[in-house]
């Protein structure tokens, strides 16, 4: 291990401190979309809507969570440039399951789905 990263100074810098009110106000946003979630199960979507309102409600989720409580807001661009590399990669995987999901055709196995669902 060389000098630097072993002294208290490598891992000293200025950090951002978020008030009490951003964190409140955040979680009580994470819990109005938590109740939104709960509400659109209870809607009379599709199969697949229901799948596409639940996404669209977590990504809200997720960017808040990552951009508050993982402090991204608050950090260098080189954190941005990687947060965003990684949500646009995890988006485009989700994009390909929902496109395989919603281009599938339900065949009527017995004993598997239920005419009529």
């Amino acid at each position: 291990m060389t000098e630097l990263s072993r002294s208290s100074d490598a891992r000293e810098g200025p950090h951002h401190v978020v008030s009490l009110q951003t964190y409140f106000l955040v979680y009580v946003a994470l819990v109005v979309l938590l109740a939104a979630t709960v509400l659109a199960s209870e809607m009379p979507f599709s199969r697949s809507g229901h799948l596409y309102a639940a996404m669209a409600i977590s990504a809200v989720k997720t960017i808040l969570i990552a951009l508050i409580f993982m402090h991204v807001y608050y950090s260098a661009p080189l954190t941005w440039i990687t947060a965003a590399g990684t949500l646009m990669w995890v988006a485009l995987m989700i994009g390909f399951f929902l496109i395989d999901y919603g281009s599938r055709t339900w065949i009527d196995i017995l004993g598997k789905w239920p005419a009529g669902q």
